[in-house]
Order: C-alpha cells, then structure tokens, then sequence
C-alpha cells in the first residue's frame, strides 16, 4: 500500500452551473444530471437510483434543474504516468468548467481533461507542473473470484481512504452496453468513483465506477470497469481525445430448431444475417 497509496488522487471539479443539478435542500455537491443514458435508463425506479443521484448519474424525486452560481463536485482518480496522466470517472469531470486535483502529499494541482468515454463513464485527465508523478499501471492477468482487492479513494471528501474486499464476482451486466463489469465487496461510496481497485501485487484491477443500494450507502456490492476494458479506452482517449468503436450493420436472427429443421441443418447453432442496414459497412462490402 506505501508504493500505491501516493499514485491515487482526489479530484474536485466546478461545474458548468446551467447544467449542475441542485438538490431542493442546497446540496452544494450536487452534480449534472445525465438521465437519459443507458445506465440510467436502468437505475431509474430501482435501489441504485438513489445512490446514482449522488455519483452523478442523475438524481432524486427531491431535486430540480435551475441556473446558479458554479457548483462543486468530487471524486477519485490515479496516476498512470510519471509526465501526469490521471484516470477518472467520466461522470466525475462531466460538464466540469474547472478540474483541480490534490495528491496523496496534500499538493494541489489543476488538470485539463483530455477525452471521455459515456459509455464506460471513463476519463482521462492531464496533471502538469512535474515529470515525475507517483503512478501505477493496469493489471495484465483477469483477477480471480475470491482474490483479495483493496481500494483508494476519496469517499466524502475523506482522501487517502483504503478499504479492503474480494472480487465477489465477475461479468456482470450492469445494462451499459456491451460491457461486464467486476464486481467487488469493498466498500465504495460518495466520492470513491473513479478511484482505482488493486491486487495483491499492486496492480489495477478495475476502476470504481458503481454500486447496488438500497440505502444511498455501501452495502458490500460494487463495480468496476475491467482494468482490460480500461486500458484500450483509456489508450485511444490519449492518443485521439474519443473512443472509436467497430460498426458492422448488419440484423441479426437467431437460429431456433424450427429455423434450423427449415435450412436443413444439423443444430440449431449460430446465427442469419437477416438485413444488413442501407449505407452500413456490412452492406458496403457485399454482405
């Protein structure tokens, strides 16, 4: 933990207040609303939607829109270059005016935020004024179900906070898109996303990105973006600022036995390219 504590960071972003949302009570950490997204459209009227609220993925029955002063928001990150790379959350830094960061050290930095991802909620930020930023890098190997994992982050406003768990399972689907997610017992909250999850060997496994809640707190069921998902994201919003993503075009049947038994087949396996969309690459090369 003395190598990797240093590498995490607190980020603390002022909000685009024409798209901040505030709570009926004058939360002053209240963040911007995306409802609407997938992931969001899967948390409304569910536990996690109020949870949501506060992490940034929209809010509560109690609160409105409405222009005012700039607002605050925070969250976690690390370090994954000496020249002052840092990860996120995409819902951290979204609609952000300012980001400012602080190290494990208590020194106070400001990044610029050089792309995001909706789709995974990742982001990538820019520390300048040293080369030679504390960092870590993403693990190579999968972790397994039941490997020990610890996270750092900033939940509350509290930095430098490690909390311990395993890797409860792996895969899941958290209805965004194409994408599983780890699921980890460690507990995260308000503050904590976009904090890293390690191994044993120091390693990021995932970054904290989500959690179940009945109650608004941790109740031991959180998600990570996988640390292989992560990588190749977090690669092409350094080097282009967005995520390009492969599209084939093409409508899809499955092959059920009544199919199969039609096309003379021996099992009902695979699947017919039932229509390949007008102006798609599929079209386009003949399928």
């Amino acid at each position: 933990m003395e190598k990797v504590k240093p590498s995490v960071i607190s980020v603390r972003v002022k909000l685009n207040p024409s798209a901040a949302q505030v709570s009926l009570n004058g939360d002053e950490n209240a963040v911007p609303s995306r409802r609407g997204s997938p992931m969001e459209r899967f948390f409304q009227n569910s536990p996690m939607e109020r949870f949501f609220g506060e992490f940034g993925f929209g809010g509560t029955p109690n609160t409105r829109v409405e222009p005012r002063r700039a607002i605050t928001g925070v969250g976690s990150g690390f370090f994954i270059s000496a020249d002052g790379y840092a990860v996120t959350n995409n819902h951290v830094v979204d609609h952000a005016m300012e980001v400012q960061v602080t190290a494990d050290d208590g020194a106070i930095y400001s990044a610029k935020v050089i792309g995001t991802d909706p789709a995974t909620d990742l982001a990538l930020i820019k520390v300048d004024g040293k080369k030679d930023f504390p960092h870590v890098q993403f693990a190579e190997l999968p972790p397994r179900i039941g490997d020990w994992v610890v996270t750092v982050g900033n939940p509350f406003g509290l930095g430098g906070t490690v909390t311990a768990g395993i890797v409860s399972a792996s895969g899941r689907d958290i209805g965004e898109g194409p994408y599983d997610y780890i699921q980890i017992d460690a507990p995260i909250n308000k503050g904590s996303s976009g904090g890293p999850t390690f191994d044993v060997n120091g390693n990021v496994i995932g970054v904290n990105t989500a959690i179940f809640s009945p109650s608004g707190g941790s109740v031991g069921i959180g998600f990570d973006v996988p640390a292989d998902t992560a990588k190749v994201v977090i690669a092409q919003l350094k080097d282009s600022g967005h995520v390009t993503r492969g599209w084939l075009g093409v409508q899809l049947q499955s092959i059920t036995p009544d199919v199969a038994d039609s096309l003379g087949l021996k099992e009902a396996r695979g699947a017919i390219v039932d229509n390949p969309q007008g102006g798609s690459p599929a079209a386009k090369a003949g399928i």
